[in-house]
């Protein structure tokens, strides 16, 4: 019987239904990656995707089905039997699946949380290292602000503290003019009673007198004597005038203008007498209170002048009289640093500048040569804002740069300036008045300015007193008059006859004024003619006292004047503390040059200099005046000690014949000069021709020590000459340095002839080169000895020294061995067992 085509096609139609439902069913586990098992919401969804694949499955068996047509009924049967077997089959694959998957999904989301966790993990982390570097900030910021908190209370604290101590000043100096004040008025009151014979009060009518500090008095006076109010009213006004004359001082760098300008203001021309224009001594001028009236007129202010005239120091500004410049300030109200426009601050203008900033001494500067701006037209004598006027446009800029320039370098310094028509804060900012000291442009500024600030600020410190100060600034022998000295009376009266006490160099000095002299008005007190006698001096006044036994005065000391009630061995004692310092600089060991100066305030800055670290030319002994042929015998004592020191430093004096004669036969140098610098200039040559002169004679006795090396790849000849390459190890090596070698019986094996570098012949060759000697035998026994024979590469070589080389070395070499090569000296001294 034959099959239908239905029955031929079912076993194929149930083998794809089984196919595809066994498809359906490995399909889940195909597909069971991650990625595709990860829904939207990123979790798995496997039961979704096996029930699709399900019902494709059951579509396949439905078309199967369909395409049977007409089977019988045991064949649906046995198809739906199938049907059934087939679904629990699916049943138990779906099954299977799905605990396969939900495995696989625990797998993955053990290992993706994991992930999550580290990251997480990190995030935090670098939270919490974020918020630690806050907190760290914060504490940093903190700490910063009370930094800054505390250094805001220091400086307010300070400031406080400033600020009281002003305040303290202020009140200490009002109390202190006060009382001045109050002792002033009844000292007037006392001289007019004495004058007058009764008292002011009884004498004068209701009548006001005009006193000179710019106060006023209302008196009454007896009726009866009315008519002699206004002669009585003039005496009062003299007992008023109780200020002494200010004493200014002049001082500044080298060639700043410092005479010169003293010279523009009294009409002088002392600076031609200055040897090499520089100022050797210092010179006293006293400038009247007419003169002073005279050359401020063109500023209409006769009436703010109210000291009785200046006393003007013109001090040295070099470097070298800085124990002039010393002795000058302290004697000083205010002073004048002279500072030149075109070069600013110099090296002597700061080192005055901290001379009076260290003794608190009030100043004024002047910019000198104003003059020197290129295109600058001279407007003489005229008040320097006047003379600004007056000139073009790129000169105003010049001189504004160049002062701008200058308040810098002082700001620099912590010294607060400013031009004196500025100046709105005269208690802490010095005033700058620019000059000319050849046309006289800013001279009448100058002069109204120095009487007006030292009257304003130390009214006190000018008030005159009976109580003798007086400094002696120079020691002089005149022709007529013998040994005079200059000297500043800053307060009382000195009287011809006053016995007084000097400090002399052998002990006090007890005599009694002669004369009293003093030149002319507007006149150098140390330039030679004639002088005006008195009977008496006020201060303040630069005076020529003449006595007997002033010879040995010391300059820079003080003088005193015996009165009835003072004891003369107390005045002694006191007065000779100031004799220490000159004999400080005088050398202790006898050995040393002989010096000899016109003053005794030269030759002290002259032993200054030489007392000096640059300088250092130890002084044995000194005199003042013209060089005689005792100090000559007394420098003659050097030349059996050191020969370079048998000379004599004659500073601004002349040399007698004899005296010069005498030199000649004994050998002793005498260098003349009237600047301190050309005469060292003088010495210093002399004793480099002498030492040199010394060198050469001595040059075969000296031995350089040295230690050297062997190269033994640069053995050049072994025998007579033997040529080597060395290396200094130590010391010095030089041509003519007899070598030998200690580890073989010290024995000697010649003199080094030559030295070559680099195939250049040298005369030494310090530590650390590597050269090529040439050694040559001194006699027969030397000439025979041979490299590698009689010593080899592991011997020293090292220069032979004696006594004799160390006493050369020591005399004439001393400055050119460094201390290492000394110490070298002495390690052969011991190997070589020298005594």
């Amino acid at each position: 019987m034959e099959k239908s085509y239905a029955e031929e096609t079912a076993p194929e139609a149930s083998e794809a239904a089984e196919v595809a439902a066994q498809g359906t069913l490995l399909d889940p586990v195909i597909s069971c990656e991650p990625d595709s098992m990860i829904n939207q919401g990123g979790s798995y969804d496997t039961n979704a995707s096996m029930q699709d694949e399900l019902v494709s499955s059951i579509e396949v068996v439905e078309s199967a089905q369909i395409g049977e047509g007409g089977l019988s009924a045991a064949a649906r049967k046995r198809m739906k039997k199938k049907e059934k077997e087939r679904a629990k089959k699916v049943a138990a694959a779906t099954s299977n699946g799905a605990s396969s998957s939900s495995s696989k999904k625990e797998k993955d989301g053990r290992r993706v949380p994991a992930q999550i966790r580290q990251i997480q993990e990190n995030l935090a982390r670098e939270k919490e290292e974020e918020k630690l570097r806050e907190i760290e900030e914060a504490k940093a910021r903190e700490e910063e602000e009370r930094r800054h908190r505390e250094e805001e209370k220091e400086r307010q604290r300070r400031e406080e503290e400033e600020e009281l101590r002003r305040e303290e000043k202020r009140k200490k100096k009002e109390e202190v003019k006060k009382r001045t004040k109050e002792k002033l008025l009844k000292k007037k009151q006392e001289d007019a009673q004495r004058r007058l014979g009764v008292m002011p009060e009884q004498l004068l009518d209701k009548c006001t007198v005009s006193l000179s500090n710019g106060t006023t008095e209302h008196c009454q006076t007896d009726t009866n004597e009315g008519s002699n109010c206004e002669t009585r009213a003039d005496i009062l006004r003299e007992t008023e005038m109780l200020l002494r004359s200010p004493i200014c001082c002049i001082l500044g760098h080298v060639d700043a203008g410092k005479t010169k300008l003293l010279d523009c203001i009294r009409c002088s021309n002392i600076q031609e007498g200055e040897a090499g224009g520089i100022t050797q001594q210092i010179g006293a001028t006293y400038f009247p209170i007419e003169n002073i009236k005279a050359r401020t007129m063109v500023l209409k202010a006769d009436a703010t002048i109210k000291v009785p005239g200046l006393l003007v120091i013109d001090t040295p500004g070099h470097e070298a009289f800085a124990n002039l410049r010393s002795r000058g300030s302290s004697l000083c109200d205010v002073a004048v640093l002279v500072v030149d426009i075109m070069h600013g601050l110099e090296p002597q203008t700061l080192e005055s500048l901290n001379l009076l900033r260290s003794r608190n001494v009030d100043f004024i500067v002047a910019l000198n040569k104003v003059d020197r701006l290129y295109g600058w037209k001279k407007c003489p004598n005229a008040p320097i804002f006047n003379a600004l006027r007056q000139q073009p446009d790129f000169v105003k800029t010049e001189f504004n740069t160049r002062v701008s320039q200058i308040i810098t370098q002082f700001m620099e310094q912590g010294v607060n300036t400013a031009l004196y028509y500025k100046n709105k804060s005269l208690s802490d900012t010095f005033s700058i008045v620019p000059t000319s000291a050849i046309s006289g442009e800013g001279i009448p500024d100058l002069l109204l300015l120095l009487v007006q600030r030292a009257h304003k600020t130390m009214q006190e410190r000018l008030t005159y007193t009976d109580q003798v100060q007086c400094t002696v600034l120079e020691v002089k022998v005149i022709e007529g008059l013998g040994t005079t000295i200059d000297v500043v009376l800053v307060n009382g009266i000195l009287h011809e006859g006053d016995q007084i006490v000097v400090c002399g160099l052998q002990g006090p000095i007890v005599t009694n004024i002669r004369a009293l002299l003093t030149p002319h008005p507007m006149k150098e007190l140390r330039v030679k003619g004639s002088y005006q006698h008195h009977k008496e001096i006020k201060a303040a006044q630069g005076v020529k006292i003449s006595a007997q036994d002033l010879e040995h005065t010391i300059a820079g000391t003080a003088l005193c004047v015996v009165r009835n009630s003072d004891d003369i061995e107390a005045l002694k004692e006191a007065i000779m503390h100031d004799m220490n310092d000159i004999k400080d600089r005088i050398n202790k060991t006898g050995v040393g040059v002989f010096v000899q100066a016109s003053t005794l305030g030269s030759l002290e800055a002259l032993t200054e200099f030489l007392k000096s670290p640059e300088v250092y030319i130890p002084v044995r002994d000194f005199s003042i005046g013209p060089v005689h042929k005792k100090d000559v015998m007394k420098a003659s004592i050097m030349l059996d000690k050191k020969q370079e020191y048998a000379t004599i430093l004659a500073f601004d004096v002349k040399v007698m014949q004899d005296a010069r004669q005498m030199a000649d036969e004994l050998g002793i140098k005498i260098f003349e000069a009237d600047v301190i610098y050309h005469l060292f200039d003088k010495f210093k040559g002399y004793v480099t021709a002498l030492r040199e002169e010394r060198k050469k004679e001595s040059e075969k006795e000296a031995v350089f020590p040295c230690e050297l090396k062997i190269m033994p790849r640069c053995v050049f000849y072994k025998k007579d000459p033997i040529v080597l390459g060395v290396q200094v190890l130590k010391g010095i090596a030089k041509v003519g340095t007899p070598i030998c070698i200690p580890s073989r019986d010290f024995m000697e094996i010649g003199r080094i002839e030559s030295i070559e570098i680099n195939h250049k012949q040298v005369e030494i060759a310090g530590k650390g080169k590597a050269v090529s000697v040439k050694i040559v035998g001194r006699n027969a026994e030397e000439h025979q000895k041979m490299y590698g024979r009689h010593f080899d590469s592991t011997d020293k070589l090292v220069s032979h020294i004696s006594r004799a080389s160390i006493d050369a070395l020591k005399a004439n070499y001393r400055n050119d061995l460094s201390k290492e090569e000394w110490n070298l000296v002495r390690e052969l001294k011991d190997v070589f067992k020298i005594v």
